[in-house]
């Protein structure tokens, strides 16, 4: 069957791997529909992605069919409409045990660590897929990145009291947005991307949005009717503005990484101390993550048409990757059609 594969930096490859090998009891074979194209996807083709090694089937944001199941599966029936945990964990490791198992010891997330689905069929552990009668495979590929901020949200235990700055206006950062909004409460974007800050307010209901400058404390407080935020989520992967958060949040407030880059966050001691802050990261999403999503998305309290920009045919994706990259503020989210 066909895949695609990033080869090296800025280079992929159509070429035929082997069918998928029998299914074990707990296993279920997908037909892949849809695939959402990730930051994570683009840091790999430029060379920027940290524990990423070549070649590799990219590829983890899955709308899929089910076509076949193993014997012991009871929750999925062929025909099926699911979205796909991509987070392969082992289940024996201290953190699977204590029920963390987005950040297992062994981690292995789908075209990332191991192999994608930017192929055509997919053997997975049947565990690992959500089914919905309601939605459609482009609405099943979102369920992951919506995830990646439904669990920052939920982690850093937001609340109507709350007062939240989102920092990068990307689709991680958008993701937090909704679910601080679904939670009641009140958030400012932060940006230096004027056209995405305009979709933030217009189209994901940011209450405010302020744009990277020099007087940004001073512009957030007077969102907040004086306040400085009291959980700050910066989606960047950006040092200087991960660091930065220490000066704008709240005494007693929570900062909370959902991006990350490879190198050491620093700040200064006293600052950290005088306003007990407490510093939270965030990674990966948690199987009842994607349950409330896809529920959330059932009941139509999640729209994500919105957040699709491009489209592309599975066949056009080796050709068009590159110029996705130079779609600058017109690219929010690209799916891939198979």
């Amino acid at each position: 069957m066909k895949a695609l594969s990033l080869q090296e930096t800025g280079k992929f490859a159509y070429h035929t791997i082997a069918e998928p090998t029998p299914l074990a009891a707990d296993e279920a074979l997908v037909k892949i529909h849809r695939i959402g194209i990730c930051g994570t996807d683009y840091h790999a083709y430029r060379g920027r992605q940290p524990f990423f090694t070549y070649p590799r089937i990219l590829g983890h944001e899955l709308g899929v069919e089910v076509v076949a199941i193993g014997n012991e599966v009871n929750h999925l029936k062929t025909g099926d409409r699911c979205s796909v945990e991509p987070y392969l964990n082992c289940g024996k490791c201290q953190p699977c045990r204590n029920g963390k198992t987005n950040c297992c010891e062994t981690l292995q997330v789908l075209g990332v660590h191991t192999d994608g689905g930017m192929t055509e069929y997919m053997k997975l552990p049947a565990d690992k897929l959500y089914p919905s009668a309601l939605l459609n495979y482009e609405q099943l590929a979102l369920v992951e990145t919506l995830g990646i901020g439904c669990h920052a949200v939920n982690r850093a235990g937001i609340t109507a009291a709350d007062k939240v700055l989102v920092v990068g206006a990307g689709p991680i950062g958008l993701a937090c947005l909704q679910f601080a909004k679904i939670k009641g409460a009140k958030v400012v974007m932060l940006d230096m991307n004027e056209a995405r800050l305009s979709f933030a307010k217009n189209t994901m209901q940011a209450d405010a949005t302020v744009t990277v400058g020099l007087n940004n404390a001073e512009e957030i407080r007077a969102h907040f009717d004086g306040d400085l935020p009291t959980a700050i989520f910066d989606a960047t992967g950006n040092p200087g503005s991960m660091m930065a958060t220490f000066e704008l949040a709240a005494f007693g407030g929570k900062i909370i990484f959902v991006g990350l880059f490879q190198g050491e966050v620093t700040f200064f001691d006293p600052l950290f101390h005088r306003r007990e802050l407490t510093i939270l990261a965030s990674r990966n999403a948690l199987p009842e993550d994607f349950r409330a999503i896809i529920a959330l998305m059932e009941a139509g309290k999640i729209d994500t048409n919105a957040w699709i920009t491009h489209r592309i045919a599975f066949e056009e994706v080796a050709d068009s990757f590159g110029r996705l990259l130079q779609s600058g503020n017109q690219l929010l989210k690209a799916i891939i059609t198979v």
